[in-house]
């Protein structure tokens, strides 16, 4: 249940349309009004594994590298400027987060570089390099984003992380981006003629926390990253989603009952004291006239405010009409008093912003396995319903992933995937979703 009174909502903007359009001639749709829907701990609550919602068991040691020499993780494709899956002259291209295989896993994202594949077929990928220059990011490393192509040019977005040349590794997170020219032939796919990059979006500290926000208080997250391009077919407005956490400090933050839910389940199970730390959102930006580094900020589409700190990677699907918003989270990530598994969670609604409801009543989509509880992370729902993701570690038994860095360094290695796991198809019906088929890793084809 989602505690946002829509029709009263509509019923204001309604309002608002009569008496402007008496004074001005200005019409307020009120499908166009600013809902921010909450995720609650009612609905987490209900969170539990099933057969389809469950993935396959994965032997993480037998699946073959994507790049030999390197580490592979946080995955994304081209796309065209409507979301579909590029095609530059028969290649498809896909980017992954990167980073030399001699690097302990607990240490990748500290030097994270974006590296990009290419291939005809959609399966079977070539390694082309880096996306950008040596030097020319803003971070100190490259942390996710996304890829769009337009006009022989690539828009790229990223989140820089730190800043560049910086003696000692800081995590100020921005949203990012650079445009190239885009070279392909029978050879395969390069990059060159890259513009300035820019800055394209910080947070504001209002609906989105910042840095120095998140240093405030014990305990919580601290995210403003994962650049994902969208638009809405509908409308023909174009967006840019991302991840954050809610703005403003532990110690101003107020509770409010959407979001624990009922007042029959509050009164069963009271909000611990500690679930203040989590703060997690999903933002959204449109693009101004049509330039993809202009943006405004708009109010998150989602908050999962003493639920979760964390809902990364944020993306939308659209199919029958209705749109499907996606996010990754861990296990370690959930507030004081729920709990949940390292999973792709989902939301469904009519119209992009507001009622978003949970996929399966508690959000849930896929998860790994309880005998393999990391072995796999950060999914991406492509347009044709097929998800991909990263092979995480492998066969811990009872350690959590929190022990892992405790072990030696060939125990670590020994368990960690650090390349793609098998992609798998996902059926959506209605506010349903089922776990279906799996293909080989970095299947992006339908």
């Amino acid at each position: 249940m989602i505690l946002t009174n829509k029709k009263s909502v509509s019923a204001i903007v309604l309002a608002a349309s009569v008496v402007a359009s008496s004074f001005s001639g200005l019409t307020v749709k009120a499908e166009e009004t600013e809902v921010t829907t909450n995720w609650s701990r009612e609905q987490a609550s209900k969170i539990e594994l099933n057969e389809d919602n469950t993935l396959p068991y994965t032997d993480i040691s037998e699946l073959e590298k994507l790049a030999a020499d390197y580490h592979i993780w946080d995955t994304w494709p081209l796309t065209d400027r409507d979301g579909n899956i590029a095609s530059v002259k028969g290649w498809k291209v896909m980017f992954a987060l990167s980073a030399p295989n001699d690097v302990l896993p607990g240490k990748v994202h500290d030097i994270a570089t974006i590296r990009y594949f290419y291939s005809k077929n959609g399966k079977d990928w070539t390694l082309g390099g880096t996306l950008f220059p040596e030097g020319a990011s803003l971070g100190s490393r490259e942390w996710a984003g996304s890829a769009m192509m337009d006009d022989g040019k690539i828009h790229a977005f990223y989140t820089a992380t730190g800043h560049r040349g910086e003696a000692h590794l800081t995590f100020e997170q921005r949203l990012a981006m650079a445009t190239g020219d885009i070279i392909a032939d029978s050879n395969g796919v390069h990059f060159e003629n890259w513009g300035d990059h820019k800055i394209i979006l910080e947070p504001d500290g209002k609906y989105y926390q910042t840095k120095e926000q998140a240093r405030q208080g014990e305990g919580g997250g601290y995210a403003f990253r994962d650049p994902m391009w969208f638009k809405d077919l509908k409308t023909e407005k174009e967006y840019i989603l991302f991840e954050g956490n809610s703005g403003g400090a532990v110690g101003d933050r107020t509770f409010k009952k959407e979001y624990a839910g009922s007042s029959e389940y509050t009164s069963e199970n009271p909000v611990p004291a500690g679930a203040v730390h989590a703060n997690a959102n999903i933002g959204i930006a449109e693009v101004v006239d049509g330039e993809p580094s202009n943006l405004k900020m708009l109010p998150p589409l989602l908050e999962a405010n003493y639920v979760n700190e964390e809902l990364e990677r944020p993306h939308i699907v659209v199919k029958d009409k209705k749109y499907y918003l996606f996010t990754d989270s861990h296990i370690n990530k959930y507030a004081e008093g729920l709990q949940g598994p390292e999973g792709l969670y989902g939301f469904v609604s009519d119209t992009l912003i507001g009622g978003y409801e949970p996929l399966n009543e508690s959000g849930l989509v896929l998860a790994n396995p309880p005998e393999n509880p990391y072995q796999a992370y950060s999914w991406l729902v492509l347009p044709n319903l097929n998800v991909v993701g990263f092979a995480h570690f492998g066969d811990l038994g009872d350690m959590s992933i929190g022990d892992v860095g405790n072990q030696s360094a060939e125990f670590q290695f020994e368990h960690f995937g650090g390349t793609l796991a098998p992609t798998v198809k996902l059926s959506i019906k209605g506010d349903t979703t089922k776990v279906g088929k799996e293909y080989s890793p970095g299947w992006i084809k339908q």
